[in-house]
């Protein structure tokens, strides 16, 4: 992955973080995780998405 991809799925992380997780993850456990995540709290739905796109 080169820096520019990086950098706009670090900006999807941010804005829409389980579209940052389909994107990189697929449509599985990691993406339902962070919809919970995101939809009860937001700001742990963002962190998880980073950390899996950094990971």
């Amino acid at each position: 992955m080169n820096d520019t991809n990086k950098l706009l799925m670090i900006i999807i992380c941010v804005l829409i973080p389980p579209l940052a997780v389909f994107i990189s993850k697929g449509f599985g456990k990691d993406f339902f995780i962070n919809l919970i995540l995101t939809i009860f709290f937001f700001v742990p739905g963002m962190i998880h998405a980073l950390w899996l796109l950094l990971k």
